[in-house]
């Protein structure tokens, strides 16, 4: 899904059938369903995975945790707002 489509489903009811977790977990919080979108995240054992679950632990207020898990994505903790991080996160899993 490109990065267009994507930011437009976003005023749906439900996320797209046939996206990537990595889209999903980010379609959820974007819904503000934290949860739906962690338990999608915590679940995707790679890199990425660990990038949007830095994201969301940074997003809860959690620095501690969220610093463990951007060392487990090889990203350092990052200096630009969440909003920023969002779209960075939507535009680099969006093709």
């Amino acid at each position: 899904m490109d990065y267009e489509s994507f930011i437009n489903s976003t005023s749906l009811d439900t996320p797209p059938e046939k996206i990537s977790p990595y889209l999903k977990a980010l379609w959820y919080d974007a819904k503000d369903n934290w949860e739906a979108s962690h338990q999608i995240a915590q679940d995707i054992p790679d890199k990425s995975g660990s990038w949007i679950h830095a994201y969301l632990h940074r997003k809860e207020g959690d620095r501690f945790n969220a610093g463990y898990w951007y060392n487990k994505a090889g990203k350092p903790f990052p200096s630009v707002s969440l909003s920023e991080e969002w779209d960075q996160l939507a535009r680099a899993f969006s093709q």
